[in-house]
């Protein structure tokens, strides 16, 4: 009978372990699950509606190589928000193309080759971000985007 009684207690020990094993992996799986709930570090999505994008197009760079010169041609588009006028990137333009060019120029074409379009892209908006920072300039966008890239 004691035996019995330590079973019993053991079975039912480990099924209300088992239920609340499950439901707190339900209740801590279930943002992921539905999608819900917040992501550590993540940006709230916004819809497209809230951005524009401003095209800065036929970018010219020289670029230095072993026998001669190269030249690679970019077609950039700035994200911004959709409140911003487009004046304001007309405004900027002139002061986009020379940071690219500037930043650009420099590299030699064996290495600019080489470099993921994600690299070129980061490059391109750093110093961008600098450049604008160095004039006491605030960013108007929120991100460049390379539409087209062409090295030859």
């Amino acid at each position: 009978m004691l035996m019995s009684r330590v079973i019993l207690s053991l079975v039912g020990l480990n099924t209300v372990l088992t239920v609340g094993a499950m439901a707190g992996g339900y209740l801590y799986l279930a943002p992921v699950i539905t999608g819900k709930g917040a992501v550590v570090g993540a940006a709230a999505v916004r819809p497209i509606s809230d951005f524009t994008f401003y095209p800065i197009e036929k970018v010219i760079v020289n670029l230095p190589g072993p026998k001669r010169e190269r030249y690679m041609v970019l077609d950039l588009a700035l994200q911004a928000d959709s409140k911003l006028n487009t004046a304001t990137f007309k405004q900027i333009e002139p002061l986009v193309r020379h940071s690219v060019i500037s930043s650009l120029s420099q590299l030699p074409f064996d290495e600019l080759r080489q470099l993921p379009v994600s690299d070129v892209q980061g490059r391109i908006e750093s110093r961008l971000r600098q450049d604008f920072a160095g004039k006491s300039m605030t960013v108007p966008f929120e991100a460049v985007l390379v539409s087209k890239l062409l090295v030859q």
